[in-house]
């Protein structure tokens, strides 16, 4: 799966560089580059299998900054870079041993999409999908665990938004991605329950943000 993303990603920027080379066209004011500032709320919608204990993950929400980059080919088409970082709580929930808490973990997850964006005035909608890397870090592994690992996970967005302009180089933006993402979890519990045990994360969130944009 990891190489078949990161092939897919790399045809992308591929792509990218033929339609750059092809089409030196620009948006409606001139400008190549768009940068958006915004403030998203990240919503998991997860679940988890896993193995001897059961039971089921539950990953806390999360309020962080997000900064996009755009570079338009034309009026309509856009490649966008989303960077963001967030700190998530993560617990064990009924499992056999009762709820675990598995402390905090940090998600780094750049993003990469392709807009289509709807032209014809002030109100600038747009539609986009595009491929995740989610990288792991900061694990906090709580008061059970000796150690808690998640896998590098590589997985799909699609995204839907509008820009609405307020002159020809500053705007206003509400933006909706859905991401689905998953991990490999390995919990060393050996000291609370003498066993290392393996998860299949499905975290999946949703990312709603608003922030402000402008043209350069």
């Amino acid at each position: 799966m990891k190489k078949i993303g990161i092939s897919l990603m790399v045809a992308l920027l591929c792509s990218m560089n033929l339609v750059i080379a092809q089409d030196q066209q620009t948006n409606d004011n001139g400008s190549k580059w768009q940068f958006r500032l915004r403030g998203i709320v990240v919503t998991p919608d997860e679940s988890a299998d896993i193995e001897t204990i059961g039971g089921d993950a539950s990953i806390s929400t999360a309020f962080v900054p997000e900064l996009d980059i755009s570079y338009f080919f034309n009026e309509n088409w856009s490649l966008e870079l989303i960077l963001a970082t967030a700190k998530h709580d993560v617990e064990a929930v009924g499992t056999a041993a009762g709820d675990i808490d598995l402390g905090h973990v940090w998600l780094l997850p750049p993003t990469l999409t392709g807009q289509y964006h709807f032209t014809g005035g002030d109100f600038v909608p747009y539609l986009g999908a595009g491929l995740n890397l989610t990288i792991f870090y900061g694990v906090d592994e709580g008061p059970v665990a000796d150690d808690v690992d998640y896998d590098t996970s590589i997985g799909y967005a699609l995204q839907g938004g509008f820009d609405y302009m307020l002159n020809d180089k500053w705007f206003l933006n509400i933006d909706v991605k859905k991401l689905f993402l998953s991990t490999d979890a390995t919990i060393d519990a050996t000291s609370a329950l003498d066993a290392t045990v393996g998860a299949d994360v499905d975290i999946n969130p949703w990312i709603i943000g608003f922030g402000v944009g402008v043209k350069l």
